[in-house]
């Protein structure tokens, strides 16, 4: 299939939960594997123990809240920051209210980005901010 020959092809293809458009889910949101988000998510979303997982946030869904999931996808609305430790793609109709930290992006024409776009290699993300430029 086409998908096959994408560079940057999912972890997990497979969708292992589904919250639908018409639900809303008031709390923190903790999965494994694959999650889609149709509806509205109003707190955080995270992968269980960190583990690596795939979050597609849908063009109608709406996430209010941080999110930390290693592989990203926003065609929807998210007000909160993102960090995404292995890859994040804004899709066209994204609207992202947020600090993002990334480590390989992919943005397409018409996504929005309120926030700064931080990228994190793994593992210096924290040394990056003490080095000073220039040196002496």
């Amino acid at each position: 299939t086409m998908f096959e020959r994408k560079k940057h092809a999912p972890p997990q293809k497979r969708i292992d939960c589904l919250i639908g458009a018409g639900t809303t889910v008031q709390g923190d949101v903790t999965f494994t594997g694959g999650l889609r988000i149709d509806g509205i998510v109003r707190g955080n979303v995270t992968t269980a123990n960190g583990e690596s997982g795939t979050l597609v946030v849908s063009e109608q869904a709406r996430v209010d809240g941080e999110i930390k999931v290693s592989h990203v996808v926003v065609n929807g609305m998210v007000n909160g920051p993102i960090v995404a430790n292995d890859f994040l793609e804004l899709q066209a109709k994204a609207n992202v209210q947020g600090d993002i930290e990334y480590r390989t992006l992919e943005m397409h024409l018409g996504a929005v980005v309120q926030g700064r776009l931080n990228h994190a290699e793994p593992g210096t993300a924290s040394v990056v901010e003490l080095k000073r430029v220039g040196g002496g």
